[in-house]
């Protein structure tokens, strides 16, 4: 009886220590990696309660501060300070080493321009309809599905509001953006003699191959596929991230405004837009 006591009590002893074990071979590993992933903050910034410049400043960081890296999430990494205090930063703020690498939409920052706004009306449908109100309709119903799929999305305005041609790549660069697309429709000189959608970039490289990979997923919409074409305009030529600019139909031709007004176009449209962002993003990196 004695023995099966003390050797109860010798078994009981060994978890405790394996136990014990456990929990410094725990900590050690932690502590280890947390000192190799130790790394110095480039420029001053501010450390933030979530991933992303519309999360709440804690304390600013002074350059040359070191923290250890824990892990990122789209274009943020989330740092701990040698008082032990923990939050993120923009990656961009540290050793380019650090910069994750996008692979996935679940990763992935993306900012949706509607099209005008505000005073600015945009084209006008043959009964008048503006198109500032279509831009708005896609591009939220854009970034709902792209939220759906884990992306950060940015809008350049979410109402009826106006917004400078210049805000709206500035915002691209601020947040920095893996993209940017900008919703419009076009117009012609005279009603009822246009039609077809267009997808525009001004930047070769990653833009064109954006404006292709986005066009072709969406050959098979009602209306004529006028291609992937070069355009001037001022938010994706100002852009420094990938920048497309698409025209989803002419506004003042019956026969396509009849689809930009259907919830089934814009259903339609809007998952294809989609669908060539995700193959963008997975492919590009």
């Amino acid at each position: 009886m004695q023995t099966n006591h003390q050797h109860r009590q010798l078994r009981g002893d060994l978890l405790v220590l394996i136990a014990v074990f456990c929990v410094l071979g725990g900590y050690l590993a932690y502590r280890t990696k947390t000192y190799l992933n130790q790394t110095t903050i480039q420029q001053t910034t501010t450390i933030r309660t979530g991933p992303g410049i519309e999360y709440r400043g804690t304390m600013e960081l002074p350059k040359g501060t070191r923290v250890a890296v824990i892990r990122s999430k789209y274009e943020w990494l989330k740092v701990t300070t040698s008082a032990n205090q923990q939050g993120w930063v923009p990656a961009w703020k540290l050793p380019a080493k650090y910069r994750p690498v996008i692979r996935s939409l679940k990763n992935a920052t993306i900012v949706i321009d509607p099209g005008h706004g505000g005073s600015d009306s945009g084209a006008l449908a043959v009964h008048g309809q503006m198109e500032k109100t279509y831009t708005l309709k896609f591009a939220r119903m854009v970034a709902a599905k792209l939220r759906a799929k884990g992306a950060k999305v940015y809008l350049t305005r979410d109402s009826d509001r106006f917004v400078s041609l210049k805000a709206r790549p500035a915002l691209a660069k601020r947040v920095h953006a893996n993209l940017f697309i900008s919703f419009h429709f076009n117009s012609s000189p005279d009603e009822n003699e246009a039609s077809g959608f267009t997808t525009y970039y001004y930047h070769r490289g990653p833009s064109l191959q954006l404006a292709q990979d986005v066009n072709h997923q969406m050959r098979h919409l009602p209306i004529t596929d006028k291609g992937s074409r070069f355009g001037n305009f001022l938010v994706i030529r100002n852009n420094t991230v990938p920048a497309i600019l698409i025209e989803g139909g002419y506004i003042n031709t019956s026969h396509d405004f009849q689809y930009i007004r259907s919830p089934r176009y814009r259903n339609v449209m809007t998952s294809d837009v989609v669908a060539g962002v995700q193959h963008f993003i997975e492919t590009n990196h």
